[in-house]
């Protein structure tokens, strides 16, 4: 407010070096504080000036200016973009081979934050030749730019499977998968982070990333003791599993279901997310691989992730994931209706007035259709809505026909004087189910 940014560009050809460079720091954290004073930072005309001095002032100026450009360019895209059109890029990717690797760090970190915006903005940094040089980056002594070489290269692989190609063909995989068992957390978290971004887009890229032999190495990370080591390394496994069951199997021989299981048992909150849905993907594929999940011990944690956390979209993703186990045959829904999960869905579906409740109900429905354990179902005919229960007394007009002694229980237990009071529409489904319950028994019991 007080014409600050107006005083502090002429410092910027000041005869004194360090003044240039305590005017351009005090530019960057101007800009960093908000998008106004980055806005203000452009249309004083003060990125020229910083872009034409990155190629040619001293060491310590150039990192303040990368700094700048970093600060203007997190934002927004329209911000990113000005700094691109004042030519800033070509610039930035030769501070890349610059010798001091403080140098190096500033110009990541300021392609990495253009990067991140869209696909667009990741084209122009890889246009500008920066991908083979930050792969370079990587393989530095330096953990600080190893660490922001990973997430720029992660930033650049997010966009499109065309752009992870470009990282790819880099020869960055091989370097990333190396550092896996680094010591170093915040390193650890930004090469899992990229990994993910790459084998996220395609079977062929995940395969990539498979043959770069991460297993069962990564499975250590699931072990960790910072959490996001934790919950990238089980980002990067789901997004390898959603693909094919191939990989999905894969995965399983290599133990890795029952590392995510005993990861999502060792935590709480969003950490566990990525693990429930890894544990979904690999349900869904197939019978086999459903039940190697059942085996592993699968269904109790994705149980207490129901009951115990709080937020829907985590309580919605372990229902889903429960509905993917459950869905295949009799015995799998069994599998997952012994665990007593079936009112604690019932429960969820009808309090959520939220979005999410869409899934409890898909993964209700998934588990009704395919379960014929009655003990499980007989408490739901009580509480379900009329949606709900026309699935669970279809699956009790299909199992009461041959089974003498769950005809008999269903008498003694209320079952059939439940049946009975439920008001269904003449002609529709749920009263062709009732018709066929009824039929199972001689008439006088059925008025009884």
């Amino acid at each position: 407010n007080s014409g600050v940014m107006a005083l502090l560009r002429p410092l910027l050809l000041d005869v004194v070096p360090t003044i240039q460079q305590t005017a351009a720091l005090a530019l960057g954290r101007l800009a960093n504080y908000n998008d106004d004073l980055a806005e203000a930072v452009v249309k004083g005309d003060i990125l020229p000036q910083l872009v034409c001095s990155l190629s040619e002032q001293n060491r310590f100026y150039k990192k303040a200016a990368a700094f700048v450009l970093r600060a203007v360019g997190k934002h927004s895209p329209q911000l990113a973009l000005a700094i691109v059109q004042c030519g800033a890029l070509e610039t930035l990717v030769i501070c890349l081979e610059d010798f001091d690797p403080g140098v190096k760090e500033a110009a990541a970190w300021a392609l990495g934050y253009i990067a991140r915006h869209n696909s667009e903005l990741s084209q122009a940094v890889v246009d500008a030749g920066a991908v083979p040089l930050l792969v370079l980056c990587i393989q530095e002594p330096e953990i600080a730019l190893k660490r922001i070489a990973a997430s720029t290269l992660s930033d650049i692989s997010k966009h499109s499977p065309e752009l992870a190609q470009t990282v790819v063909d880099a020869g960055a995989i091989a370097h990333l998968a190396q550092m896996i068992l680094n010591p170093d957390a915040k390193l650890k978290r930004q090469v899992l982070s990229a990994l993910s971004q790459i084998a996220k887009h395609s079977v062929d890229l995940a395969e990539l990333v498979v043959e770069a032999e991460i297993f069962p190495v990564v499975l250590t990370c699931l072990k960790d003791s910072d959490e996001y080591v934790k919950k990238n390394g089980a980002t990067l496994i789901r997004e390898i599993a959603k693909h094919t069951p191939e990989l999905s199997q894969l995965i399983v021989n290599a133990g890795g279901v029952a590392a995510i299981i005993d990861c999502i048992g060792s935590c709480r909150g969003t950490v566990r997310l990525p693990g429930i849905m890894m544990l979904g993907y690999v349900a869904a594929h197939s019978e086999n691989l459903s039940m190697a999940v059942i085996i592993s011990k699968g269904i109790p944690p994705l149980c207490a992730c129901l009951i115990e956390e709080h937020e829907d979209h985590i309580k919605a993703a372990a229902a889903w994931a429960l509905g993917q186990v459950g869905r295949h045959t009799p015995e799998h829904a069994r599998a997952v209706a012994v665990a007593n999960v079936l009112p604690t869905l019932l429960s969820m579906y009808m309090d959520t007035r939220s979005s999410e409740d869409l899934q409890t109900k898909k993964a209700l429905k998934n588990i009704l259709q395919k379960c014929t354990y009655l003990p499980a179902l007989e408490p739901l005919l009580h509480d379900a809505p009329p949606n709900i229960l026309k699935h669970i007394v279809g699956q009790f007009s299909k199992v009461l026909p041959h089974d003498s002694k769950a005809r008999r229980l269903f008498v003694t237990t209320g079952g059939l004087k439940k049946v009975q009071e439920i008001k269904a529409e003449p002609g529709s489904l749920l009263q062709e189910y009732i018709n066929a319950i009824n039929n199972c028994y001689p008439e006088e019991i059925v008025r009884y």
